[in-house]
């Protein structure tokens, strides 16, 4: 039997409080090869400066975004995998006169955990994320960092470098077929570290474009 899609899995009956888009956004069934690319452009790609310093782990890590910019564009490839019901990322930043930037990633959903993620990224490293539907927005909340090794998954107190992050993503009011999206790493002494933020659009027909 074809299970729901991995956050209507976290949220229960509050998936349904989703804005449509978003839910259409986020249909794809785990166990299957279902994908989706939606295409857009980041008004805002945007680090602090001493964040310079950390782009060595994050390239080790695939975790993050080494450039700065506005009015980037991007594609981000959605997909899960006949063989697992992880919920695979590939976002893809076209910043002007660089090579193409690859931000991949992975999600996972455990029954026990409830409205509960992890995304994970290269070497094990992920983090933890609440998940929520406020206002027809999915959100997620970050609960903190783990390394998954050896079949344990040990606590990692990254949120004192790197912050805290929260991410949305918002029907857009003005069309059906759009939705917005910010990403933010905030320190609770530094400030912002890390943000973006875009405008997205669905296509009708889902599946690679």
């Amino acid at each position: 039997m074809t299970q729901p899609p991995v956050f209507q899995q976290a949220l229960g009956p509050a998936w349904e409080r989703l804005g449509e888009v978003v839910r259409r956004h986020y249909a794809m069934a785990p166990f299957s090869d279902d994908q989706v690319c939606v295409r857009g452009v980041m008004s805002e790609v945007w680090h602090a400066p001493w964040a310079t310093l950390l782009m060595p782990f994050g390239r080790l890590f695939g975790a993050l975004v080494p450039h700065t910019g506005s009015h980037v564009p991007i594609e981000v490839h959605y997909s899960c995998r006949p063989a697992n019901a992880h919920l695979y990322w590939d976002r893809v930043f076209h910043f002007p006169g660089r090579p193409l930037f690859h931000f991949r990633s992975h999600m996972e959903h455990e029954a026990s955990k409830g409205a509960e993620v992890i995304e994970y990224v290269r070497l094990g490293i992920g983090m933890r994320l609440a998940v929520s539907a406020e206002d027809g927005a999915l959100v997620f909340r970050d609960l903190g960092y783990v390394w998954r090794i050896a079949g344990l998954r040990i606590p990692l107190p990254l949120g004192l470098l790197l912050g805290t992050a929260y991410v949305e993503e918002r029907p857009d009011p003005g069309d059906a077929d759009r939705f917005t999206m910010q990403m933010r790493l905030r320190h609770r002494w530094f400030g912002d570290v890390f943000r973006y933020s875009g405008r997205f659009h669905l296509p009708a027909r889902l599946g690679p474009q």
